[in-house]
């Protein structure tokens, strides 16, 4: 098995224990078990068990972040709906019980670490994304509209542990459909 091979298992490992039993809640060890490495494996790709989680995040965002890049058209008259449906998707596939970065933000809180800027860095980067999209359509008070979307997608996500991604997704479709006629020009 290649180098990158071995670190694509481990970092695939981690994020499914990190996301089913929390970031505290799993040792470097039980890592290494489920991958089948040895612990110099482990030790080659990552410097700690922090690190190991700094970039399980940053693969998960490039995960996030290809979802909607696949699914949006920035032509199309309605890329706030194809974000919300990209959203959902990436729920229903990837994210159904709940945001691993909120997860990190409340684990790591006021410790000054990479962790939580990564994190965070995830949040302010969906809400620029709106404030762009609205600009370039010509949306009024786009950064309103922006931190209206990126709450509602928030909220979807939250929902999605009490109802399902599916049933959260179709109601942020109706909610952001009334917030776009509320935000034309």
């Amino acid at each position: 098995m290649s180098r990158s091979a071995k670190r694509d298992i481990l970092l695939q490992t981690a994020e499914r224990l990190f996301y089913e039993h929390g970031f505290r809640g799993v040792g470097l060890k039980q890592i290494i078990n489920e991958a089948d490495v040895a612990t110099m494996t482990l030790y080659n790709h990552f410097s700690s068990k922090d690190n190991l989680i700094e970039e399980v995040l940053k693969q998960r965002e490039e995960r996030y972040w290809s979802y909607l890049d696949s699914y949006i058209e920035m032509d199309s008259d309605s890329p706030f709906i194809l974000a919300v449906k990209a959203h959902g998707l990436f729920l229903k596939e990837q994210s159904y019980k709940g945001c691993m970065f909120l997860r990190a933000i409340e684990d790591y809180a006021g410790t000054d670490n990479e962790i939580e800027n990564i994190a965070r860095g995830h949040k302010l980067k969906l809400l620029q994304y709106f404030q762009q999209l609205a600009e370039r359509k010509g949306k009024s008070n786009e950064r309103d509209l922006a931190n209206q979307l990126t709450l509602l997608l928030e909220g979807t996500t939250s929902m999605t542990t009490l109802i399902g991604a599916e049933q959260a997704t179709e109601y942020s479709i109706s909610m952001a459909k009334t917030l776009l006629i509320q935000h034309t020009s």
